[in-house]
């Protein structure tokens, strides 16, 4: 009943009574706010979602006393950003009031509900060196401490759609219906990763729904200029840079050739 993340959110709150915006993002298969297996674009046909709803508000005063904010930001696909990473050492990692899983609101009283994650990293990285500001932030409700992950998933009542393995994957995407496939290829598997790293390394973002788009417009791409325009087409609000966009093309020519 659902195809997208944002749909999702409306049948857990359809379910459990509460409104779609207090999920604040998903798991799989482990109820602890767990960056490494947050829901993104595909969900296994034998996994377990766990949801993330809103705790405690706070409003943090932070010195930007380096560039780097040392934040890693990503996207829960319905309209918030949230912290996914904090470097140590870094300036975040000496605000203890910051947390990964923490939503980001509001930036000196500008709302940020609604802006998408790299819109979010590109004000955080604009902010001048020696500037002070006020971030509101708000963190999952800590209501599973002590209940460790699954050890595997749980069948789909009646096991999987006709045609595919218990394997089986839903992949969700932002724009247009999800699909049902066999799980990700190894290449996939392997050109999303880089891809994804990538994103983190030239924008701040991690998005693994984005790194997989990115991976199939490059798959038949012929060169960097032909990926810089399937990306333009399908991505532009992006604005992604050149050097960013060769890079992706060195990623998945490597990712084909079972290169690490």
């Amino acid at each position: 009943g659902f195809g997208n993340v944002r749909e999702l959110y409306g049948k857990i709150g359809e379910a459990f009574g509460i409104p779609p915006s207090e999920v604040l993002f998903c798991t799989l298969n482990t109820p602890q706010v767990d960056m490494e297996k947050l829901l993104g674009g595909q969900i296994g046909l034998e996994d377990f979602i766990f949801a993330h709803t809103r705790g405690r508000q706070k409003d943090v005063q932070v010195l930007k006393s380096e560039e780097a904010l040392g934040l890693t930001i990503t996207d829960n696909g319905a309209g918030y950003a949230f912290i996914k990473r904090i470097r140590e050492g870094s300036v975040m990692a000496r605000t203890p009031q910051v947390g990964v899983g923490d939503v980001l609101e509001a930036l000196d009283g500008r709302s940020l509900v609604g802006t998408r994650h790299f819109e979010v990293a590109r004000l955080l990285q604009e902010l001048p060196r020696g500037h002070r500001f006020r971030l509101r932030l708000t963190e999952p409700r800590r209501a599973w401490d002590g209940v460790g992950p699954r050890s595997g998933g749980v069948s789909a009542r009646g096991g999987p759609p006709q045609g595919l393995s218990g394997r089986g994957t839903l992949r969700l995407r932002s724009r247009g219906p999800a699909t049902l496939q066999e799980q990700p290829s190894a290449f996939e598997e392997r050109a999303v990763a880089k891809v994804d790293d990538l994103l983190e390394s030239y924008m701040g973002i991690r998005d693994s729904e984005l790194a997989a788009t990115m991976v199939e417009l490059g798959r038949d791409a012929r060169d960097p200029d032909a990926l810089a325009e399937a990306l333009d087409a399908q991505l532009g609000d992006f604005a992604f840079p050149d050097e960013f966009v060769f890079d992706v093309w060195g990623a998945i020519g490597d990712a084909k050739a079972g290169r690490c």
